[in-house]
């Protein structure tokens, strides 16, 4: 049966993961391990037929695209709709900061997850609303083909659950690390099948 193949990667690491935080879809940079990380993700990826290039417009994942672009003589598609999940006014903030200026909000989120949206943000149920139908666009636009989508930890997981059927509340259940590689064959009857996780 007809399949697409996405490589969903994770971009690099950026400058400030020393402290667990939410960038949210702030603009932050990629330390030189971060970019070195794409290039490691580029020779693994160097023999395979890859037909277009997807990414979230935020730089920390266009840098990696326009790399995998270059090699390949393809434009990359940014996407809004890719980028992270917006946490509102706790943008840039450690988790350690968040939880004690913000302790009731930070326990409301830990207690639903799915549903709580942090002010001047979205909740987990939004993003999924915003990223899955966009991706589902690109599999149907590219059936039989191999493609990139270079996004975030938040919008992989998404990606991830949906693909296994499994609820929104497991998100913290998948592990996305900087750099990561994740591969996904969607099948035309709408099955999916996660060949690699985070690998």
């Amino acid at each position: 049966m007809e399949s697409t193949r996405i490589y969903l990667l994770r971009h690099g690491e950026v400058e400030g993961h020393e402290a667990k935080r939410y960038n949210g879809q702030a603009n932050v940079r990629l330390t030189p391990r971060g970019e070195a990380q794409f290039g490691l993700l580029q020779a693994r990826l160097a023999k395979k037929p890859l037909s277009a290039i997807y990414s979230s417009d935020l730089q920390r994942c266009r840098f990696g695209a326009e790399q995998f672009g270059q090699e390949r003589s393809l434009v990359p598609v940014t996407l809004a709709e890719l980028r992270e999940l917006h946490i509102g006014h706790w943008e840039g903030m450690t988790w350690q900061d968040i939880e004690r200026q913000y302790p009731d909000e930070w326990q409301s989120r830990l207690q639903d997850l799915v549903h709580y949206q942090v002010p001047e943000g979205e909740s987990l149920q939004q993003l999924a609303e915003r990223v899955l139908p966009v991706l589902q666009n690109i599999v149907a636009k590219h059936l039989g083909e191999e493609i990139v989508v270079v996004a975030h930890g938040g919008v992989n997981r998404v990606v991830l659950l949906d693909a296994i059927g499994a609820p929104l509340s497991r998100l913290f259940s998948i592990e996305q690390d900087y750099g990561c590689l994740n591969i996904i064959d969607y099948y035309a009857d709408g099955q999916a099948v996660v060949r690699l996780l985070n690998g």
